[in-house]
């Protein structure tokens, strides 16, 4: 007699670890498999002199759609093209210089494969990723990658699960090979992503939040006691830099240092700036990275960064607050 379903028994956590072996067990299986398709897959982008169109229907669409956003942000443009659209004129945004990559388990996808024509009478390079290297649209393309899987994690071996999985892991893999080969580093990503905390970090520069000119609390190292405090009330950032007759910094009192001094210097209200200054103040380059001063600031325990330029001449300061102003903190 058939067991009822309240009867069967269930772990969530046993099942959670069977699904994450199997997927991962199909892409280990897939890695193993690679060979010179996946070089002549990547030549085939990385030549592309136009964009990259993604297609592809159901749930080998939504990965299609990732992998072009993937592709976008590393360096190749590219695009998702719902097939079903492209049949009825959406074919129109399609160049001959660009290449096409269809994603189909089966290969026989039918809004994939009515598109074949259009591409193939276009010139048009195709690629496609593939769970049947024998199907049509295998056969019709100029690169194939193989990323069928021995089964589904679906219990049932219906809803894609390890091959949307296989498909995805090849798509990061061509958009990783393909930002290495073309020398992508951390300056083009930051062009690509200027929004949002990643943005921040990679683009924002200390010239951009540095204060200048007369915002910078500076005295002259004859400054007296009283004109010091004057600066740094004045200034509000709990200290000063110190510059010689020249204009250039050689030194830093803080609030902290006037403090530590008071307790055991009964005549520190007749010195001069000179005299109580710390020497050799941190600076940084008005050219660095915000996130490096921020890094300094912690390494160090201070909360501001002299900028100085190539000559070491002062052009700006920096505070811990500007940082947590601009959400870098």
């Amino acid at each position: 007699m058939a067991l009822s379903k309240e009867s069967l028994p269930f772990s969530a956590l046993e099942s959670a670890r069977r699904t994450l072996a199997m997927e991962a067990d199909s892409l280990q299986q897939m890695a193993a498999r690679l060979d010179e398709q996946f070089e002549k897959a990547t030549d085939l982008l990385f030549n592309c002199h136009g964009r990259v169109v993604i297609t592809g229907m159901g749930k080998s669409g939504l990965i299609a759609r990732k992998i072009a956003a993937t592709l976008a942000s590393t360096g190749t443009p590219a695009f998702f093209l719902h097939p079903a659209e492209g049949s009825h004129g959406d074919i129109g945004m399609v160049t001959p210089k660009d290449v096409v990559v269809a994603l189909s388990n089966s290969g026989e996808t039918q809004e994939v494969v009515a598109l074949l024509p259009v591409i193939k009478r276009m010139g048009i390079g195709l690629l496609s990723l593939v769970g049947n290297v024998t199907s049509t649209l295998a056969r019709m393309s100029d690169v194939v990658l193989d990323v069928s899987v021995s089964r589904e994690a679906c219990p049932m071996n219906l809803a894609p699960t390890s091959s949307t999985t296989a498909a995805l892991a090849m798509g990061d893999a061509l958009a990783v090979a393909l930002l290495e080969k073309r020398n992508f580093d951390p300056d083009d990503f930051a062009l690509l992503h200027p929004g949002g905390s990643l943005g921040k970090k990679l683009l924002l520069r200390v010239g951009d939040l540095m204060l200048k000119q007369s915002e910078i609390p500076l005295v002259a190292r004859s400054a007296s006691f009283h004109e010091t405090i004057l600066e740094m009330t004045a200034k509000r950032m709990g200290m000063t830099g110190v510059c010689d007759e020249n204009g250039q910094l050689i030194g830093i009192i803080t609030d902290g240092d006037l403090r530590r001094l008071l307790e055991k210097d009964q005549e520190l209200t007749r010195r001069q700036a000179s005299e109580i200054m710390t020497l050799h103040p941190r600076t940084i380059r008005q050219d660095a990275l915000a996130m490096e001063a921020l890094h300094r600031m912690e390494t160090h325990k201070i909360t501001s960064l002299f900028v100085v330029d190539e000559n070491q001449a002062l052009t700006g300061v920096l505070h811990l607050h500007h940082l947590l102003a601009a959400g870098l903190v």
